[in-house]
């Protein structure tokens, strides 16, 4: 995987996608590496992060967030080293966690830019369970979910890189932990791996009666990340004063319109005031930014005492990056999905 050091490749928004995305809404473009001026540093990408939150930035609906524009790079957090620096705060060699999007170079003038030191064991894990991922899964749950000792709480996409956190984070609290993922793999690699109490496969036919009887005593948080027949299945499962934080819903993010059938607004709230459940969405970057600190130092303890278990699905080469996305948002990855842009320095 050779990086050329003059042109800097990066992969912008070609068009709007209808539906599901397809290679042609990406286009690979080339243009020389700039030279940073004084007072800027020259980043190059590392590790880029791909997440279910882009296919919204692909579209120009009203989001938290405006829209990627035609012919702009692609967002997207990155693990970058500083390889040119006029900067008096970064020195050459330096890792950053920046959002340089998707290419193999940047300019910054420091800005948004977070400190990772020149020594890391594992540099891609600040776009995962140290990063917006696990930070997600923390106070999503311990914020909103409000575990408590012997509840029972449930997570879709009990294997992705935010379910499996939430759910390990679950266990740790004294929960009876119950994921949903896709495939007998994935549901085995969460009971065995992760120590979940058991985990269903939305797939078979008879889920919705699966997960009545894992769940005996009802649901007391529900972890909402993906929504459609998952959530359908949890709603009369739920418990009186139940909380659900609502970090996605990544099973209508290619949707064209509303789903097919009746109208289930009136029953989802109805359900709500009887039974006095909280729901809540959640962004993490605008609602808790300001307690990232608190978050990191739990985690790097949970993980140095072997009690968070972390994987990571990588794929080399920036060029491989839209397929990597069209699967992730199919279900198809196991694990936090990451893209190697280059070999680190290090």
């Amino acid at each position: 995987m050779t990086q050329n050091t003059t042109q800097n490749r990066r992969l912008v928004l070609a068009s709007r996608p209808q539906g599901a995305p397809v290679a042609e809404n990406f286009r690979l473009e080339e243009q020389p590496v700039a030279e940073p001026a004084d007072g800027q540093v020259l980043l190059r990408t590392i590790w880029l992060s791909l997440d279910p939150y882009m296919r919204g930035r692909m579209s120009d609906a009203p989001s938290y967030s405006p829209p990627v524009e035609i012919g702009a790079v692609m967002v997207g957090g990155t693990v970058s080293q500083v390889v040119k620096s006029r900067h008096s705060e970064y020195h050459e060699g330096e890792w950053v966690l920046s959002y340089s999007g998707w290419q193999e170079y940047e300019l910054s003038d420091g800005t948004g830019l977070v400190k990772l030191g020149d020594d890391l064991e594992h540099p891609s894990w600040a776009l995962g369970i140290l990063g917006m991922p696990g930070f997600t899964a923390y106070m999503g749950l311990l914020d909103i979910g409000q575990p408590k000792e012997g509840e029972t709480l449930v997570v879709a996409a009990a294997t992705g890189p935010v379910g499996a956190t939430v759910g390990q984070i679950g266990k740790i609290k004294g929960c009876r932990v119950v994921g949903v993922a896709g495939g007998a793999e994935k549901c085995r690699y969460a009971e065995e791996v992760l120590g979940f109490d058991s985990c269903l496969d939305h797939h078979a036919d008879d889920f919705a009666g699966q997960l009545a009887r894992a769940c005996p005593k009802g649901i007391d948080v529900y972890y909402e990340n993906v929504g459609g027949k998952v959530f359908d299945a949890v709603l009369p499962l739920l418990n009186t004063s139940s909380r659900v934080p609502i970090c996605g819903l990544v099973s209508g993010y290619n949707a064209t319109g509303l789903p097919d059938g009746p109208d289930r607004l009136p029953l989802l709230l109805g359900t709500l005031l009887k039974k006095r459940i909280r729901m809540q969405g959640f962004i993490i970057a605008q609602d808790y930014g300001d307690r990232i600190g608190e978050f990191q130092e739990e985690m790097g303890r949970w993980l140095k005492e072997g009690k968070i278990h972390y994987r990571e699905q990588v794929t080399d080469g920036l060029e491989n990056a839209p397929q990597a996305l069209i699967g992730l948002l199919e279900g198809k990855n196991f694990g936090k999905v990451v893209i190697r842009v280059a070999q680190d320095n290090g």
